[in-house]
Formats: structure tokens, sequence, C-alpha cells
């Protein structure tokens, strides 16, 4: 599993890649997403960045689609409708225990 720095330097690379394919500068996309340059270039070198800062690129670039698309509805399934009587979960609620597994091995029975 990547880490989230990992995962933040792709993302940059990404965009940069994304930005250049389109023949767009860093400073005509920075205006366009309403952030200085020097948050853009951070962004695009991999470095901590504000969730704000990457929807507002995101956005720049038309991928408002792309971005909603990776992340399910959430929608209730049919049969919890049913068990809900029409109603939405509001909270999760916490798992339920399992029952305990007995310590019993084979090879433990006693012979008398």
């Amino acid at each position: 599993m990547a880490t989230s720095q990992q995962i933040e330097h792709e993302i940059g690379q990404r965009l940069a890649r994304l930005r250049l394919a389109r023949n767009v500068t860093q400073t005509d996309l920075a205006e366009k997403a309403g952030i200085g340059v020097r948050t853009l270039r951070r962004l695009e070198a991999g470095d901590p960045s504000t969730l704000d800062t990457f929807l507002r690129v995101a956005a720049a670039l038309d991928l408002e689609h792309a971005i909603l698309s990776v992340l399910p509805e959430g929608d209730i399934r049919p049969i919890e409708r049913v068990s809900q009587k029409g109603k939405e979960r509001r909270r999760a609620s916490p798992a339920s225990e399992q029952p305990k597994k007995s310590s019993w091995t084979w090879g433990d029975d006693v012979d008398d």
C-alpha cells in the first residue's frame, strides 16, 4: 500500500503531465484555479497541499467528473432499504462481537 506522500507525489506528477499535455502554463493554470504559482508548483512537486488547492486545480483542468467518479455514491442497498423500512442509515453501528474460539486443539484429549 502506498503512503500518503507517495500518492501526493503521483498526483502532482499526473497533474503536471496533464497540464503540459494541454499546453497550459503554470501561470495560466494557477490564475484559472485562483491559487498562486508557487502553490501550484508545490502541488505538482508532490509537496503536501490542501484538498481545496487540489480541487481548484482539478476544476480548472475540467476534472470534476473524474474526481467524483472515483468515490462510489454510497447509496443504500435494496436489501438494507427493506430491512430499515425505507430509512437511510445515519451512523455506523459497532461490529458485533465474534464468539470466542475454543482453546481446545486436537491431541488435547486425555485418555482415561
